[in-house]
């Protein structure tokens, strides 16, 4: 097979397997490989290729996504009526399905037109089912529907073809209701979005008619015309169209949907079943095949296809049973049931396949069923063709796809395709591949290759004639060195005996055997232009280091070729402001594509060239492109000047799946070992895409995971692969927050004669004095503000001093966020603040007209935490100032002029709010001017402080506002006192203030929590549910899969009680339950860490000193020991008087 991408663009397929965890993917990709002889046959579905790493061999699940390039010739019947073969390549993703890699089927789906779902037929729909679906929706993908492991029905549920036939059709049926939940939820959107839409056109309209003056009309028209009057079949852009939702559902008889058992090694569509038939019913195959799923029947009499009416009470079989599934059955039957040889005999003729007699007579049934349905039904065969069929070209996918990743907006807006904008559009739409057109590529990750597994560091193999002709070289040589020795008496000269390492040949050297000498070829030439032998040549060829990283991509547009000069953008890119802009600047840079491979699972095959369409791995991108990038070049030649093009596009926009919530300080065993482990560190945060690794601000070196499987993989990488030294791990750091909420039995406030809450501060002996008031925020607000952190990311981008440390703030928020659940759409910020100002007024009290009020957001400026002026204030805040960068945009400022306008607007109100004060002379106005701006800013610090660290264990808090009552400020005391320190000193006694008014209410910690999904037989449920009670967790519902005896369980776990939760749980049931952990956010834990008993009902239950242990308060000391805070605890229980014994 001749290792290049050389087919028609038509005949391409770029396909990702995806499935929930243990449903089959990589046993189906084995069947797919054996058809291209990459292995055997015969362990097809139980070696388990793409697996190429040591642990997912040993744990039966993938941890990283595998490509491979597949051939496919496919032969048709023309037009004429005679048979045409075409050629098909097919770039097939293996991904994995446990929800700790969840990333990596992020990364693949970027890179693919279509999916293949599995989907275990026993298990049904699961979690990560569901999870994938949404993911290949997102992306655009063509799903493709293999209801996988078949041959359960028969040997473990042991149903009739009927039942079996409902159960299947029960299945589907889950299957496309997740799809019409996907297709609900994005047609509201729509319908919402045309709303607005409508609703701004016309009060647009309404507002250049109102500017028309008195007496006239637009347009010149008489008056009493008609004209003001809006025309709603003008103005409404027409009636809101509905999108179709057939093409999105599966459907056996539309041929998008595969019966399957990859271990056995067969598949089908109903069209196979249709062929076989059509001539004998006397039906056309295509009406066949419409017949084959639903309920219709055959009638035998009249030999016609009847409906379900017409049955007229005869038990009759629908026609998927009686000509699909009894045939299965039968052959299932006959070879494992009863084994008779005769009868297999008649099978394997009836079918026209070819079985060796030494296989028929075998005693290894499982063998000869495998044989046999691998020759009637071939997997490959029958997977290859639907993937033809259903998955589009790159040509018709990029035309769609394409213009969602560019315009999402104007895509999910707009009814029919977009239309390209420039050249570079119309080239990645259309997926051309000419050399003079630009060249595009995405990076979607970065992924480690060992240097030896490269081609060329891989020792070349000589075939047989090769080394026969060195041999006869060597003969030659040595013979021409003998003769010479005999024609020189005083010794050899060393130019005419210099063997191929340029030493002088000795008589010992002569009579060494030809075995003994090196075929290593990779060296072959030495320093001084003579031949090298191996061991001469193995110092300079051995690499700096083991690891190499290459770039996951796929090719858009354009020929990209090796040693190409590209332009890199990295994600940080805004295509919206033009490359040159000081924003965008940074993230520009340039890298050249050294190398050129195409993918084959464990082995990688160098490549010259690699044109659009298609998948492969890009060498020479490591320490350029971080984890994904956008690569781009004017043509196949590559960048030839310095000048940077006028637009550029960022495609790296992969969502995460699962946020890295386990963290684990490491260092190494030997402290000289440091260095290793740091650079480890550097590769595996570029290397695994769901990993992060940051070192805190007391020097420790801190890597995050999405789970406890994902955390053993990184450790074992980096003691293995990426530093190669021993390691020493922490205890797991699990992240939690705090709040406060209005209990029924607090203690009274701590300042008396003012609400709850209210703090008074003062420092510098009155310098400065303040009051500030906590509140908790009610929950809607609470909610509203953790499901929309990427739009007050975007209003905090807006300024200008801060948009660098919000898109940092952005990143570490996104690493521990706090609602598990992927924002649907980023508001505008007129969006938000209408729906936030709505969400307030609906809370009542002082809430009402808060979101005038609000200073900022925290902590990082972008969390669930407010800081407030007083109710009646009105100085220009937040929503003020966006308010004014709209309109200055509007009025066409650029957004550096519109931050520099808003300023002075603020600068005004505040200017205007000290002249109604006691200053006189204009300086006097500007020095209380800049103090002001310096209180303020200091206060606000303050809040950002307290909202990070909080009082109880120095976690994040939520959930909770503070009121700035009043700042006063008395200048008899500012003689002899620098700003600078009551800048500082302010910070300071802001955050202590904010500190103690939460703690005036009731404090509580929120725990991060894992709803885990555990699928378990009758037999096993009360293990199940002892173990998650010991765990603290609760059950939150039980179903049972009908059909079976499995009962699926949904329990929330607290994170921090789930370590070992898994292995326990197989212990405890011998191996029969399983669970899927999914992290889903935070939820209070409704225990005060500060309660101790004092009722009389208390005391009497839990005793003076709380024999009970408060769980809350456990959580809350763990955390502060951690972090080296104090840590309130008794070391002497129950102490006794010492005694002297006597001797």
């Amino acid at each position: 097979m001749a290792q290049t991408f050389a087919v028609p663009l038509t005949n391409t397929r770029n396909v990702t397997i995806v499935a929930h965890v243990d449903h089959g993917k990589t046993s189906f990709a084995d069947s797919l490989l054996s058809s291209n002889n990459i292995i055997s046959q015969r362990m097809a579905g139980k070696l388990r290729f793409l697996d190429s790493r040591e642990d997912e061999q040993e744990r039966g699940i993938t941890m990283e996504s595998s490509a491979v390039s597949l051939r496919f010739d496919m032969t048709r019947l023309g037009p004429d009526g005679k048979p045409s073969t075409s050629k098909h390549l097919c770039n097939v993703i293996d991904t994995p399905g446990h929800v700790d890699f969840a990333s990596e089927v992020s990364t693949a789906s970027r890179l693919c037109d279509g999916a293949l779902v599995l989907v275990d037929v026993v298990e049904g729909v699961c979690t990560q089912t569901i999870a994938v679906l949404r993911q290949a929706w997102i992306d655009r993908l063509r799903p493709l529907l293999v209801i996988n492991k078949m041959d359960r029905l028969i040997t473990e549920l042991k149903l009739s073809p009927s039942e079996a036939y409902h159960h299947l059709s029960q299945l589907i049926e889950q299957v496309n209701a997740v799809m019409g939940s996907f297709y609900a939820s994005e047609r509201m959107e729509d319908d919402l979005r045309w709303r607005e839409e409508r609703e701004r056109r016309l009060a647009l309209r309404r507002d250049e008619q109102g500017d028309v003056p008195a007496g006239s009309t637009p347009g010149g028209s008489a008056p009493g015309s008609g004209t003001n009057t809006p025309n709603p079949a003008e103005d409404d852009g027409g009636e809101y169209e509905e999108k179709e939702d057939e093409d999105i559902y599966f459907a056996p008889e539309r041929g998008n949907v595969l019966f399957a058992s990859a271990i056995d090694g067969w598949a089908f569509r109903l069209g196979k079943f249709a062929r076989l038939y059509a001539d004998k019913l006397g039906i056309k195959e295509a009406n066949l095949r419409r017949v084959l799923w639903g309920d219709w029947y055959l009638d035998p009499k009249s030999k016609r296809v009847v409906g379900r009416k017409k049955l007229a009470g005869r038990p009759l079989k629908p026609m998927f049973v009686q000509f699909v599934l009894d045939n299965l059955w039968r052959v299932y039957d006959t070879v494992l049931g009863d084994y008779n040889p005769d009868a297999v005999q008649k099978i394997v003729t009836a079918l026209s396949i070819k079985i060796s007699p030494r296989d028929l007579k075998s005693k290894d049934t499982r063998n000869l069923l495998t044989l046999i349905m691998q020759q009637w039904l071939p997997l490959s065969t029958t997977t290859f063709q639907a993937v033809i069929d259903v998955i589009p070209s790159p040509t018709d996918a990029q035309a769609l796809r394409l213009a969602h990743m560019l315009h999402p907006e104007e895509a999910r807006a707009s009814s029919t395709p977009l239309r390209p904008a420039n050249d570079l559009e119309k080239a990645l739409f259309s997926c051309d591949q000419a050399e003079t057109v630009q060249v595009t590529a995405y990076v979607s990750k970065m992924f480690a290759a060992k240097r030896g597994d490269l081609p060329q560091y891989r020792p070349k193999e000589l075939s047989a004639e090769e080394m026969r002709q060195r041999g006869r070289e060597e003969r030659e040589r040595r013979a021409a060195a003998l003769a010479a020795s005999q024609a020189t008496p005083d010794g050899a000269s060393p130019s005419a005996t210099a063997t191929n390492s340029g030493k002088p040949l000795t008589t010992d050297d002569l009579s060494k055997p030809l075995e003994s000498l090196s075929l290593d070829t990779n060296a072959k030439v030495g320093a001084n232009g003579t031949e090298a032998t191996a061991d001469d040549s193995e110092p300079s060829s051995e690499p700096e280091s083991s690891e190499t990283l290459l770039g996951f991509s796929r090719i858009f547009s354009g020929v990209l070729k090796r040693d190409t000069p590209l332009l890199a953008t990295l994600p940080k890119f805004d295509p919206d402001l033009a490359p040159t802009h000081p924003r965008n600047v940074k993230y520009v840079t340039r890298v050249t594509a050294r190398d050129l491979y195409m993918m084959m699972g464990r082995e990688l095959v160098a490549v010259d060239e690699v044109p659009a369409g298609h998948v492969c791995a890009i060498g020479g991108l490591e320490g350029t492109v971080f984890r994904n990038a956008t690569l781009w070049a004017p043509d196949a030649a590559g960048i030839k000047s310095e000048e940077i093009p006028k637009t550029m596009i960022n495609l790296a926009g992969v969502s995460m799946q699962a946020a890295p919530i386990v963290r684990v300080a490491l260092e190494p065993e030997n402290p000289s070992d440091m260095p290793k482990l740091v650079r480890g560190l550097q590769i595996l945060n570029q290397a695994d895409p769901c990993a992060e690794y940051l070192v805190q601000e007391t020097g420790e070196h801190v890597i995050l995971t999405a789970g406890e499987l994902h955390l053993e993989r990184c450790l074992k990488d980096l003691r293995e692969r990426f530093a190669k030294c021993a390691i020493q791990q922490s205890e797991t750091i699990v992240p939690f927050r705090e709040t406060a909420v209005r209990a029924p039995d607090m203690a009274p406030p701590k300042t008396k004669g003012a609400a709850r809450g209210t703090v008074h501060g003062t420092l510098l002996d009155g310098l400065v004095s303040f009051t500030i008031r906590a509140v908790p925020i009610p929950s809607a607000i609470t909610d509203f503000l953790l499901a929309h952190p990427t739009s007050i990311a975007s209003l905090i981008s807006q300024r200008g001093s801060t948009a660098d440390e919000s898109e940092e703030a952005a990143r570490e928020e996104r690493e521990t966020a706090e609602s598990a659940v992927t924002e649907a759409r980023v508001l505008s910020p007129q969006e938000f603040w209408a729906e936030l100002e709505s969400i307030c007024a609906n809370c009542g009290g002082e809430w009402v007209g808060a979101a005038d009020r609000v200073w900022c957001f925290g902590p990082k400026r972008m969390g669930a935490n407010l800081l407030l002026d007083p109710v009646g204030k009105t100085s220009l805040r937040l929503r003020g100032k966006e308010q004014l960068i709209a309109s200055a945009r509007a009025r066409g400022q650029t957004a550096d002029e519109a931050l520099a306008s808003t300023d002075d607007a603020v600068a005004q109100d505040q200017l205007a709010s000290l002249d109604s004060s006691t200053a006189k002379s204009e300086s006097d106005t500007r020095a209380e001017l800049r103090l002001l701006r310096d209180f303020e800013n200091s206060v606000e610090a303050g809040f950002q402080m307290a909202t990070f660290q909080g009082p109880l264990c120095a976690e994040p808090t939520v959930g909770m506002g503070w009121v700035v009552e009043r700042i006063e400020h008395s200048k008899d005391e500012e003689e002899g006192k620098g700003r600078t320190a009551v800048v500082g000193a302010l910070i300071s006694a802001v955050r202590d203030a904010c500190r103690a008014g939460m703690l005036d209410w009731s404090p509580r910690i929120k725990l991060a929590m894992y709803t885990c999904d555990i699928q378990a037989s009758t037999d096993v449920l009360g293990k199940v549910y002892a173990v998650v009670a010991r765990r603290r967790g609760r059950i939150v519902s039980e179903e049972m899969k009908e059909g079976t005896a499995f009962f699926t369980i949904r329990a929330m776990l607290p994170v921090v009680e789930s370590f070992g939760f898994a292995d326990e749980i197989r212990k405890r049931t011998s191996g029969a339950a399983s669970p899927q952990l999914i992290f889903s956010g935070f939820e209070t834990l409704d225990l005060d860490p500060f309660w101790v008993p004092t009722t009389v009902e208390e005391l009497e239950d839990l005793g003076e000193k709380a024999d009970r242990a408060n769980v809350a308060k456990a959580y809350v000391d763990g955390v502060r020991k951690r972090k080296g805070m104090f840590v309130e605890r008794k070391i002497v229980e129950s102490a006794e008087k010492q005694r002297t014994l006597k001797r």
